[in-house]
């Protein structure tokens, strides 16, 4: 029983380190390959309004330690502030599993709604998973305010990295909500392991070029 604890412990010792490897020699790639892009849609985004092509969220990481996900900007300037003036608004995105239905969201800009459907805006996360506060494969990060919705499942949720990609992108994405989304991102992080990171990392390829649930 020990001996098979002892293996147990070694294999989950490999598999974070392969998967560390596998972060930062991808994240590299993609960064230097998207470099173009990068410039290209950062002064697209930074022509509409003057402002950083960047934003970055407050998110809730591995043990709960909060970090900045980068993103482009999708919405216009101060877009969260605005949204928090409107009570309506600010509710119906709380019901909705903090995002508003798609088409009803004022704060998409045009270029955003694009970048959106193309899952062009998570490029930069790419700079998360090649720092270590995210992971290419993983739960997606939650805000703070979505950690009542796994109630005593929180600490499981919370126990790996969050990924760029993830079960529940491949399962539908937005189209999912909360309790069913859930389910979905706890049954990766109790059947995670290398193989079963590269059939979720495959599968969310797929989603993603079918635009599946991004808006």
């Amino acid at each position: 029983m020990i001996e098979e604890e002892q293996m147990n412990v070694g294999n989950h010792h490999v598999y974070k380190f392969f998967k560390r490897i596998t972060d930062i020699v991808v994240s590299i790639l993609a960064l230097v390959l998207l470099s173009l892009l990068i410039i290209i849609l950062s002064l697209i985004i930074f022509a509409q309004d003057g402002h950083s092509p960047f934003y970055k969220q407050i998110r809730v990481g591995q043990y709960g330690k909060l970090f900045g996900m980068y993103k482009f900007r999708s919405m216009i300037y101060n877009a969260d502030k605005i949204l928090k003036k409107d009570p309506k608004l600010y509710q119906k995105y709380v019901d909705n599993g903090f995002k508003l239905p798609e088409g009803e969201d004022p704060r998409i800009t045009k270029v955003g709604a694009f970048i959106r459907k193309t899952s062009l805006d998570e490029i930069p996360q790419f700079l998360n998973v090649l720092i270590g506060q995210m992971s290419l494969v993983g739960p997606r990060p939650i805000v703070k305010k979505e950690m009542f919705e796994y109630g005593d499942r929180i600490k499981e949720f919370l126990s790996v990295k969050p990924g760029a990609l993830g079960l529940w992108q491949a399962s539908g994405r937005a189209n999912i909500g909360y309790p069913e989304r859930c389910n979905i991102e706890l049954e990766y992080v109790r059947n995670a392991s290398y193989w079963y990171d590269v059939k979720v990392f495959f599968a969310c390829c797929i989603s993603i070029l079918k635009r599946d649930g991004a808006f």
